[in-house]
């Protein structure tokens, strides 16, 4: 017994020692990815202020926008030639797109696109592209925002760096939101805002082992730009009084109406590209096109032009007047020119101006009805519960107004708008832009939840060699003779023609006792798998034909390709469910 005991003993202590072993591996793991989270803050905050230094020297030197280069701040363009530039620069871009399709046809993964389906895996060469042609697209005055440009460079450092190291694909994601992260938090100047947006926006959840790499990125890439001489721009906003629950009620209003106007420049956009690809007009032009609107609507005023930052600023200052209006119908017009013409870049910061638009109207509408809402304070809301329709992330955008303004009484003003457009958004709509131009390309994402894995495990890859055959033309007493009882439990048959034809249980065979065609006895011969159909797809051909075992077929051929148990597909998809978890939740 003593040696029983002792034997027990060891083995609970090697039990225990593998036990640490594996806690100390996963802890080196987590630290590992911090580690090269905050190179991925340190590069992507560096390149995010090369790619708006870019943008605003060509407006420097483009159209005369001074030091700061604000395009959007200035009051007119000095030279009429300059409303030519947006039209000159979309001949440039539309030769430079065509080009890139030409060398690089298979299109470029976008970070939501890339953490949803792909595991995280990015071309860093075609991130490159993508931002260079971004800040071009700014820098020539097209109504873009850069954000597009910022997230997709970091994304691609995350992402490189990743499968250049063999990482998970948990971890390789993880990297990807880092990027993203460090990028916008390197243009806002705002580590917070950054975090969030990659949590929001790009991993597509908040779990704890994705904090420190992100917020790590995050905060290091907002360190890089001020070392790198980069200055906040920040918010002003008047003090603000005590707020009551009768304060709340407008701002939820201007939630909801902020859900309308997002929905409404979404579907602009969708509905301008439409009209530019039934028009004729060869690709490589349209951007040129689209440049001259730019052009003409600049005319009343440059704010329209560029992402409006430099504008934002002006705007949230001033008081109500028609001009605001004006601007904001020219600025949406402007922004569905472009983006629908071909030019590349987003809508987050062209948002955020059309936004603090938005809210000084409602504050002008809200005065004429007797209602006392301060414009500023309108405005500022306005801006987040419009980016957050159009581009998601309540969090985001509720930590942006924080950082910018450094005022924490109307971050709740902002949460509350902001959730109001977000909901309405989602249940009336469904997608934010990113995922709405990614649903009229045929996909059903709704986030960048990692769904890949699921696609990725399809009835081609979990199927098994077809056992055994038989004629669909023999007899019982043949059957018999080719498979005794026990031997095996299906037969698939097959036609003249080598096409499927049904399967038969072997005992059901033995049971019937008389002789006759074998193909009395054929089951679910219209009832099949194909090997693209994923696991859940299969699991509802299974369920539906009330089979433990179906044959999969080539849906162009006929002829049998495998074939595929119930319990093997439903094993498979818990483990892979059960992998997800643990990429989510850090377990080992």
């Amino acid at each position: 017994m003593t040696e029983a005991v002792e034997t027990r003993a060891r083995a609970s202590a090697a039990s225990s020692g593998l036990a640490a072993l594996a806690a100390s591996a996963h802890r080196r793991g987590e630290l590992r990815l911090v580690l090269l989270a905050a190179v991925v803050g340190i590069l992507s905050g560096a390149v995010a202020m090369a790619i708006s230094s870019g943008a605003k020297w060509m407006h420097s030197i483009l159209f005369g926008a001074g030091t700061d280069g604000m395009l959007s701040r200035l009051p007119s363009l000095s030279q009429p030639y300059m409303y030519l530039i947006p039209a000159v620069g979309g001949l440039a871009i539309g030769l430079l797109a065509w080009i890139v399709r030409k060398l690089r046809p298979g299109g470029i993964r976008d970070p939501i696109e890339a953490n949803a389906l792909h595991g995280g895996r990015m071309s860093l060469l075609d991130s490159a592209i993508l931002s260079v042609q971004v800040m071009l697209c700014n820098g020539f005055g097209a109504s873009v925002g850069m954000e597009a440009g910022y997230s997709q460079a970091g994304s691609g450092i995350g992402s490189a760096i990743a499968s250049r190291l063999g990482l998970s694909r948990g971890q390789c994601r993880v990297l990807v939101g880092s990027g993203a992260a460090a990028g916008i938090a390197a243009a806002f100047h705002a580590p917070l805002t950054g975090a969030f947006y990659g949590f929001e926006l790009i991993i597509g959840v908040y779990a704890i082992p994705s904090v420190a790499p992100v917020m790590t990125a995050a905060l290091l890439a907002v360190l890089t730009v001020r070392t790198l001489g980069a200055e906040p721009f920040p918010i002003i906003v008047p003090p603000i009084p005590d707020l009551t629950l009768a304060d709340y009620p407008p701002f939820i209003l201007l939630g909801l109406i902020g859900a309308g106007v997002a929905i409404a420049i979404m579907r602009l956009v969708t509905l301008v590209e439409k009209g530019f690809q039934l028009s004729g007009v060869p690709a490589p032009l349209r951007p040129m096109i689209g440049g001259l609107g730019v052009g003409a609507l600049a005319l009343y005023s440059p704010q329209i032009m560029s992402s409006g930052e430099g504008a934002l600023h002006i705007q949230v200052g001033t008081g109500v007047t028609v001009s605001v209006l004006l601007v904001f119908l020219l600025k949406i017009c402007a922004s569905s020119l472009s983006l629908g013409s071909g030019f590349r870049g987003g809508l987050f910061l062209a948002a955020l101006f059309l936004g603090s638009l938005m809210g000084k109207l409602f504050a002008g509408a809200a005065a004429l009805a007797g209602v006392p809402v301060d414009p500023v304070v309108s405005a500022v809301v306005g801006m987040a519960a419009l980016a957050v329709g159009i581009v998601g992330g309540p969090f985001t955008m509720t930590f942006l107004t924080l950082e910018t303004t450094g005022d924490l009484a109307i971050s709740g003003l902002v949460l509350t708008a902001a959730i109001a457009c977000s909901l309405t958004v989602r249940e009336t709509f469904g997608y934010s832009f990113s995922t709405w131009r990614l649903h009229l390309r045929g996909e059903s994402i709704r986030g960048a939840h990692d769904v890949g894995w699921l696609r990725d495990l399809t009835v081609g890859r979990l199927m098994e060699p077809v056992r055994a055959t038989f004629s669909a033309d023999g007899t019982q007493a043949a059957f018999r003779a080719a498979f005794p009882l026990g031997q095996i439990r299906h037969v698939t048959l097959l036609d003249g023609e080598g096409h499927y034809a049904g399967l038969v249980r072997v005992a059901r065979v033995y049971s019937a006792g008389q002789d006759g065609p074998i193909g009395a006895f054929a089951q679910h011969r219209n009832a099949v798998l194909h090997p693209d159909m994923n696991v859940t797809e299969a699991a509802g051909v299974f369920r539906n034909a009330d089979a433990e075992m179906l044959a999969v077929v080539d849906p162009q051929t006929g002829r049998t390709l495998g074939q595929l148990h119930e319990v093997e597909a439903l094993r498979r998809y818990a483990h892979e469910v059960e992998a997800a978890r643990r990429d989510l939740s850090g377990g080992d």
